[in-house]
Order: structure tokens, then sequence, then C-alpha cells
């Protein structure tokens, strides 16, 4: 007989066998997967309640959004009862000083360079050069560059806003030059109505790409950003043809608009700095950080605005365009008595206004005119903005 010990290394070698028997002969092949009903149909009840929950969420938000509108649509604006006050009625009461007409700004926040090169036209004008409109978008257009290059070289720390101040204008006409509005009206829209929110995501999307990206190339960076600011703006021009000749940008400044740049200066009233020095003017849209601004007391700050219209010479400002008694619609911006009484208008007044942020600086207009009326001052102000154009 077979030993014990025998059977079981026989059967040793069997399983072997058979083991690797299967192996050899177990060739792969595809199937269709496996399924399983149950969980589908779990699924499926789980994806109805979602559609359902979704389709009354749908109803809902539609019904809070529509009393939203309609109470938005209902609301009013607390403003000026104008059938009380004495204002002048036209710009023809004025002691008019020499502007061209406003324009609109449309969707840009460039108020600072349709108010400033406006001021430059009328500048341009009093020292014996033609009436020439000028483009404001040539401005913005190389500012957005100066921004950007900012933007990189500050690793996003400098604002890349459309804002800006008086100034961003001289720094511009120093140097690029000057352009005609005809030469370069920056704009590509349908009507020539500007809109730059567009350009805008797709500039600071661009710069912000650059910094994550770590890409440090600031020729290859600003050659982007100059693709850019073409695509929306347009090719600005390297020359400027004039009445028939032909100048540089620089040219065109110094020889056909008499501007000397150094013959301007910036003023500010503000009380956390010492009146009668050149002081830093801390707010975001002094991005270059400019600490040349002149400042004086309230009194004084005023007697040089009034006083410079009424000798011949225009003024560029900046004030808020959201106060109560600012209103388009009538043409007219006062401080209402029922906002601060005029009597109560001090440099302590308006610096606690200034501190806790009810005024502001947040526009920028032209005054090109004066009268006095009723015991008042009136200034005529050239604005570009949405609501100076809802009246007359």
């Amino acid at each position: 007989m077979t030993s014990r010990k025998s059977i079981l290394f026989l059967t040793t070698l069997m399983t072997i066998f058979w083991i690797a028997s299967s192996v050899l002969a177990d060739d792969p092949v595809y199937r269709t997967k496996n399924e399983y009903p149950v969980l589908d149909e779990i699924v499926e009840v789980r994806e109805a309640n979602d559609a359902e929950r979704d389709s009354i969420r749908a109803l809902v938000d539609q019904k809070y959004e529509d009393e939203a509108e309609a109470k938005s649509d209902a609301g009013k604006d607390l403003r000026v009862d104008w059938s009380k006050i004495k204002a002048p009625k036209s710009p023809e009461v004025f002691d008019q000083l020499w502007h061209l007409p406003p324009t609109p700004q449309f969707y840009t926040g460039s108020c600072w360079a349709f108010c400033s090169v406006s001021y430059m036209e009328s500048e341009a004008k009093r020292l014996g050069a033609p009436e020439v409109k000028l483009s404001e978008m040539w401005v913005v257009y190389w500012e957005f560059v100066e921004k950007s290059r900012a933007y990189l070289k500050s690793f996003g720390h400098t604002p890349l806003s459309q804002g800006s101040q008086d100034h961003g204008t001289l720094e511009i006409f120093r140097k690029y030059g000057a352009m005609t509005r005809e030469g370069y009206p920056g704009v590509l829209l349908p009507k020539n109505r500007h809109d730059h929110t567009p350009l805008m995501a797709e500039l600071k999307g661009f710069l912000d790409w650059v910094l994550e990206s770590k890409s440090w190339d600031e020729a290859t960076n600003m050659s982007y950003v100059r693709a850019i600011l073409n695509k929306h703006l347009g090719n600005p021009p390297a020359d400027v043809v004039y009445d028939g000749q032909t100048y540089s940008p620089q040219s065109f400044l110094t020889d056909v608009l008499h501007l000397n740049l150094d013959d301007y200066v910036g003023c500010v009233s503000r009380m956390d700095t010492p009146f009668y020095t050149r002081v830093l003017l801390d707010v975001n849209d002094n991005w270059r950080r400019k600490d040349d601004y002149l400042n004086l007391p309230l009194h004084d700050f005023y007697e040089v605005i009034k006083k410079s219209v009424k000798d011949g010479y225009t003024v560029s400002i900046g004030g808020d365009n959201s106060e109560a008694g600012m209103d388009g619609k009538f043409d007219t911006a006062i401080v209402p008595q029922w906002d601060i009484p005029a009597k109560y208008i001090n440099q302590a007044s308006r610096e606690f206004r200034i501190d806790n942020g009810t005024t502001g600086d947040d526009h920028g207009v032209h005054i090109v005119g004066y009268t006095k009326m009723g015991g008042q001052d009136w200034f005529l102000i050239k604005d570009r903005d949405r609501s100076s154009r809802l009246g007359d």
C-alpha cells in the first residue's frame, strides 16, 4: 500500500498541477460592467429629491429677488427740496472762463483724467494756444501702463483701480506728451461709449497670473499689457497731426499747447499734517504716493479756489459725488442746512466728516465760472459723470 506520506505527496503534486494548468488556461476577456439596479434606484430617488428641492429653491430665490428689485425701484433718495432753494437757473448767469463742452465718461472710473485734461485745455487757451480738444484716453492708456508696471514691481501692493489724481495727467504729459482726441479717441465700442469693465478684468487677471506664475520679465510682461490695452482702447499713434503739421506728442505739448508742467500745484486742507508744508495725500487714488501737495488751512484753501476763478483761472477739484446735496437732475449741488448748517462748516467739522468716512474724494470736476447770488458763492462746474447728465 501507498504510505500516508506518499499519498500526501501525490495530492500536493496534483494540486500544484491543477493550479498551474488553471492559470495557463485563464485568458482575460472584456465583459459588460456589473449592474446594481437597487443602487440605481436609490440614486434616482436622490436626484429626484434634489431636483424638487432645487426647483423650490429657484422659486424662493426668484421671489426674494423680485421683492428686492421692487423695493429698490420703489425706493427714494433723501434729497434737497429745490423749490425752496434760490439757485442760478442756467450757465449764462455765471461769469464763465473758456472751456469746451463736457463729454460723457460713460462706464469708466477716469473722472480724474476728464477733469484734469479739461483743465489743461483751458490753460492752453489762456496761455495763447488755439482751441484744441485733447484726448483723455491718451492719458488713461499710459496711466494704465504705469500702474501695471508699478503693480508688478510692488508684487500687487500698488492699487490697480481706475482712479487716480490730477497729477497723473501731469506725469503722463511729462513722460509721453499730449495728444488730440481726434488723433486718439481711445474707444472701439459702438457709439463711442467707453466701458472699461472688461478691460480691467482682463488686465488684472493677466497681472495676477504673472505674479502667481513668477514669470518675471518686465519687457515681455509690459508688451502683453500693451496688447490688452490696444485690444480695448486702440493702439496710440506715435505722432500728433494738427493743423496740417506733424508733431511728436512732447513737441505738441510745448510748441502748440505752451504748457509748462512745473507751473501747477495740488492743494489740500487736512489737519493731520502741518499747514503751509508739502504733504502726502494719503488716499488710494494717490498710488504714486506723491507728497508734494501744499497743505492749506480751510479758509486759505477756499480763497485760493475763489480768487483763482475770479482772476481768470479755472480749477480742477476733487469732491464727493455721493453727497445728498449733489443733484444732477436739478443741475445743482449745495450743502443743505439739514446736513450741516453753513455757519458750522469749518476746519474741524470738515475734518471730522473726512475722518469718519461720511465725506470723501470720489469724483473730479472742473470749475469754469463764478457768480454771487443771495449772498452765496456759486461755481459753474463742468462735469461728465452719469448723474450730471440727468438734467439740462
